[in-house]
């Protein structure tokens, strides 16, 4: 049985493709999670009156990866100690949230967090939050970075996350 698992990684774009090649995911969907507007467009989570999160839904089975290695490829992935976003994408909707959909999922979370916080002896900024909506973004947002190549190229230099 398939499940799926929802991490707001501040941009999208930037994440999506590290989780589409690992074995047993079958589809990664850019959208948008935990704000309460319903259908939010990418202008409106933008302007930050949504509530929402840039989210990637990663679906996958979990009898080939299971839910810690996703957990561990977003951490790893991110700066989980920036608060105020993700390199140059800033506000809330770029901030970083583990999105659970049960008791597991939320226990590796915070288990992870935790020994991050132990590690470093600094607070991460990773919010572990219940699961409550999820809204695909709009068709270009899917799958940037095979459409784009060299746009996403650019954008992963520009934002920081890539050194040139």
């Amino acid at each position: 049985m398939m499940k799926n698992a929802y991490f707001a990684g501040g941009c999208f774009w930037c994440i999506t493709p590290m989780f589409r090649n690992l074995p047993g995911v079958t589809g990664v969907v850019s959208g948008y999670s935990g704000g309460d507007t319903d259908s939010p467009t990418y202008t409106e989570v933008k302007s930050q009156t949504t509530g929402h999160r840039e989210t990637v839904k990663i679906t996958y089975d979990p009898e080939k990866t299971d839910y810690t290695a996703l957990l561990e490829l977003f951490i790893s992935s991110v700066d989980p100690f920036d608060d105020g976003g993700q390199f140059i994408d800033r506000g809330f909707s770029y901030t970083l949230a583990v999105f659970y959909t049960d008791d597991a999922e939320k226990t590796a979370a915070e288990n992870r967090l935790s020994a991050l916080a132990r590690d470093t002896g600094r607070v991460p900024a990773v919010s572990v939050l219940p699961f409550r909506n999820f809204f695909d973004a709009e068709e270009y947002h899917q799958d940037y970075d095979l459409k784009n190549p060299s746009e996403f190229a650019e954008e992963l230099e520009k934002s920081g996350r890539k050194k040139a």
